[in-house]
């Protein structure tokens, strides 16, 4: 982060509080995200043992112990069956932002998540960064792999979105009558939040692939973590306060 000192951000963006809590999801529901994220790190694993080239579906599904059909029940393809590795972090984010806590401006609660998820051993450890570079390394040389890359990062985009219109929500309706979801729900679609969630979502999404083009450690101040702070600083000037304002 730079050392100058950052630029005041508006009352709007400053008295906030964190979005709601989704409800849990249903014993099913966990059933089948455990089972894809089973076959993910299946698939991950012969990704970077084999190759991408030569790693069947039918080896993946028997490498995460279950029949070639019920794999074809989770995933379309071999290279679809990483994308739940790929949206992991993203969600993380996503999550720690939402939880961020409430004395905390936007900006301060973006770079707060960030420190969160992207530092190894808070987030994910060391070695889990190395497969996080491997598999977007690999994005370079699959155009069907690069595909599932950019569907997720436009999914986590969006859901980001979301998660920051909640929070200008509460700034929006404070000391009014009004409902912060139904506030938060008109901010998702304003062309200024999602302008917003795009360039946040971006900002950490280059950091992480110019980290995985390289050779830095996960940590330090090449790592994920620095670089995806020094691309958020361009948002602490954003005008929060008009976008909680619609």
């Amino acid at each position: 982060m730079s050392s100058s000192t950052p630029a005041q951000p508006s009352r709007a963006a400053t008295s906030v509080s964190p979005g709601p809590t989704p409800p849990p999801a249903s014993l099913t529901e966990r059933r089948k995200a455990a089972t894809r994220m089973e076959i993910a790190r299946a698939a991950a694993g012969l990704f970077v043992r084999r190759g991408l080239r030569a790693t069947r579906a039918e080896d993946i599904a028997q490498a995460a112990g279950i029949a070639p059909r019920t794999f074809y029940r989770y995933f379309a393809s071999k290279e679809e069956a990483v994308a739940p590795l790929y949206a992991a972090g993203a969600e993380r984010w996503g999550e720690a932002l939402r939880a961020a806590p409430a004395d905390l401006s936007v900006p301060e609660a973006l770079e707060h998540a960030v420190r969160h998820t992207l530092t190894p051993g808070v987030g994910v450890s060391a070695a889990s960064w190395e497969l996080v570079r491997t598999l977007i390394r690999l994005t370079d040389t699959s155009p069907a792999l690069r595909k599932v890359w950019a569907e997720v990062s436009h999914e986590a985009e969006g859901r980001l979105g979301e998660v920051l219109a909640v929070r200008l929500g509460e700034s929006a309706v404070q000391g009014s009558d009004g409902d912060a979801d139904n506030v938060g729900s008109g901010l998702a679609r304003s062309p200024g939040l999602r302008f917003a969630a795009a360039t946040a979502s971006a900002a950490v999404r280059v950091a992480v692939e110019g980290w995985a083009a390289g050779e830095a450690p996960a940590s330090g101040p090449k790592g994920p973590a620095a670089m995806a702070l020094r691309n958020l600083e361009a948002l602490r000037d954003f005008p929060w306060g008009e976008v909680a304002r619609g």
